[in-house]
């Protein structure tokens, strides 16, 4: 039987590899996130392909999962609830260090979750060149490729509302890792755009009206301090939105102190903050429960939703 089962996964990993760029599940269709010319688009270095990753060691939660890399033409599907719709939207952003996206783990497995629950469900597939370059510090450039990717997929999740059935006023974001730290860019640079207008979907808001990062890097100045990165301390102002946040003490890829300095921040601005921190769990564990605490998040992120008003009672 366990013979049988590698021989379908390698089976799989092959038609998998036979398709090289990602496609969403049936009844669903991603679209470009621009009209035309991509803004501060960088030369394209190879292929936009997806692995399959099947070795037992890399495996999460005792089950394979998918990444993309080479993102250079960056889309977004729309997933809408097919029972009670409650108008709250989410854009999804997949982790994995600004090299790869975690497209299922972290991605079509959240949209899953967020339709049960009746919230729709925007996946952004965000450029993603390869480079995963980062400052240690966590500054993020304002040329940045995902950010604009991400304001962009908001101000047009906001544009679609009517015709997605969303209230303009309850759409989040929500991230992992690299993912997470995005979250937190799209949080403080809500402003004002990094990129100049391409439509009418870039005058409405980019403001997320609530935001979910979950074991975010990229954050804190260094470890054993609550010294956040200046970059985002001093753009964290009245209109960045509440937040949630969860990590694991003995996360090895990003720090317990990434999520404590940036709470730490926005308890400073006076900014509503919910933060959950677990002894084990460790890091990339998207929706995949196990044995640690942490697994069982989405419960948490619910009842907070229902705490802010997003979710009605």
């Amino acid at each position: 039987m366990k013979a049988l089962a590698a021989i379908c996964l390698l089976f799989a990993a092959s038609l998998l590899q036979a398709q090289q760029v990602w496609q969403p599940s049936s009844g669903h269709s991603q679209v470009p996130l621009w009209p035309g010319a991509i803004p501060d688009a960088r030369p394209i270095t190879g292929p936009e392909t997806q692995k399959l990753v099947l070795e037992r060691k890399d495996m999460v939660a005792g089950r394979p999962w998918t990444y993309i890399n080479n993102v250079s033409m960056p889309t977004m599907t729309v997933y809408s609830p097919t029972g009670k719709n409650t108008g709250a939207a989410v854009v999804v952003f997949p982790g994995g260090g600004y090299q790869i996206l975690a497209i299922d783990l972290e991605g079509t497995e959240v949209c899953d979750w967020l339709n049960s629950r009746g919230i729709t469900c925007v996946l952004l597939k965000y450029r993603v060149p390869g480079e995963g370059k980062l400052p240690k510090s966590g500054a993020y450039p304002s040329s940045s490729e995902a950010l604009e990717d991400a304001q962009r997929a908001i101000g047009l999740t906001r544009f679609h509302a009517a015709e997605w059935h969303i209230d303009p006023h309850k759409i989040g974001v929500l991230g992992f890792s690299a993912g997470g730290h995005l979250v937190v860019a799209t949080s403080v640079h809500s402003n004002k755009r990094i990129y100049a207008e391409v439509d009418a979907a870039d005058k409405q808001s980019c403001r997320p009206d609530f935001a979910i990062a979950l074991y975010p890097g990229h954050l804190s100045v260094k470890e054993n301090t609550l010294e956040v990165n200046p970059d985002i301390a001093r753009r964290i102002n009245s209109r960045t939105p509440p937040t949630f946040l969860l990590q694991n003490e003995n996360d090895d890829t990003d720090s317990i102190w990434d999520s404590l300095s940036y709470e730490a921040a926005l308890i400073k601005a006076k900014v509503p903050v919910e933060f959950h921190s677990y002894a084990e769990g460790g890091h990339a564990f998207g929706l995949r429960r196990s044995k640690y605490p942490a697994t069982g998040w989405p419960i948490l992120v619910e009842t907070w939703l229902h705490t802010i008003g997003v979710l009605a009672d």
